[in-house]
């Protein structure tokens, strides 16, 4: 990672120097991250793709984040401690972590060699998960688990769950199940199957959803989480008399009483879902494994739609 001078030291990652499609994307090299109080350098074992990476790189928060270009992209790591800073008295060169390394600027992302984060991003690695499934829980793992917990989802109700099947979908009926709740989830047939294995009742999309998710709960779901977008109408045709929701794709939901999530980085929350995983209740489906400078084609895969699972990177 060095050239010979520890001040000249750099590594290899996928950058960007302004907002595009996967035209954008290089393979560069680019100074080591400085390791500043409280954080830790991680040598970085898989990344995972999110869609927000690429959209990001299209400029489609740059009214929401201030960008610092060039941009290492990536938020979802699994890696090994090389490095402890000044003050990050919970972590050691050699732990094996994970962590949603979103920072308060997009800049140095998690698409290289190395990339620095704070230890209020951090937990320990699942001895449970490979790391192409530990790179793949953070952001999605803690969009599932912040939006059930918040909405205060408990034993015995039942939960409703749109876009069961997808990335976030499949980690939030795992993470309503370990919390005691009743679970249904919407998806094309297709996926009912993978649905059940997960100890959900699936409900097939379109014309008809209200009253099927009616059949299967006549009093209502008192908990509905959208995880996809476009299906408030739905949400509301099912809740039940004092039911809550949330959406993470929706910001009208706000306008019926429901909350519009963002997810935030947690080392006590990741480290939960850590735990989860590690007793056996929550699991990552790996779809895609890419090397690093094949990123571009990960992106691409990303945006199909067309993916089950996790796409991960391997620098």
């Amino acid at each position: 990672m060095t050239n010979g001078n520890p001040g000249e030291a750099t590594m290899r990652a996928m950058t960007y120097d302004r907002f595009g499609g996967t035209e954008v994307l290089s393979a560069t090299r680019q100074p080591l991250p400085k390791v500043g109080p409280g954080e830790v350098l991680v040598r970085v074992r898989c990344a995972a793709v999110n869609p927000v990476d690429w959209k990001i790189m299209s400029g489609g928060l740059k009214d929401l984040m201030d960008t610092v270009f060039p941009v290492v992209p990536g938020w979802d790591v699994a890696g090994v401690v090389e490095r402890v800073g000044i003050d990050a008295p919970e972590f050691a060169e050699g732990d094996e972590v994970i962590a949603y390394a979103r920072k308060d600027y997009v800049h140095g992302g998690t698409f290289a060699e190395y990339v620095s984060v704070p230890v209020r991003c951090l937990a320990k690695r699942p001895a449970s998960l490979s790391w192409e499934q530990a790179a793949g829980l953070p952001l999605a793992g803690l969009t599932a688990y912040q939006t059930l917990t918040r909405l205060g989802t408990r034993a015995g109700e039942t939960v409703l769950i749109h876009n069961a099947a997808g990335g976030v979908g499949s980690l939030g009926v795992q993470i309503a199940r370990a919390l005691g709740a009743r679970v249904l989830g919407t998806a094309s047939p297709a996926n009912h199957g993978r649905l059940r294995e997960l100890g959900t009742e699936p409900v097939a999309y379109g014309e008809g959803l209200t009253e099927r998710v009616r059949d299967l709960a006549p009093q209502g779901a008192d908990v509905v989480a959208d995880f996809v977008g476009g299906v408030l109408d739905a949400t509301l045709g099912v809740l039940a008399e004092g039911g809550r929701h949330a959406s993470i794709a929706d910001d009208t939901v706000t306008r019926s009483g429901g909350q519009w999530m963002w997810v935030r980085p947690s080392a006590g929350d990741l480290t939960e879902l850590a735990r989860l995983a590690d007793e056996g209740r929550l699991t990552v489906r790996v779809a895609e494994s890419f090397p690093l400078d094949q990123l571009a084609d990960a992106f691409e895969l990303s945006r199909s739609g067309h993916v089950h699972g996790k796409i991960v990177v391997r620098p």
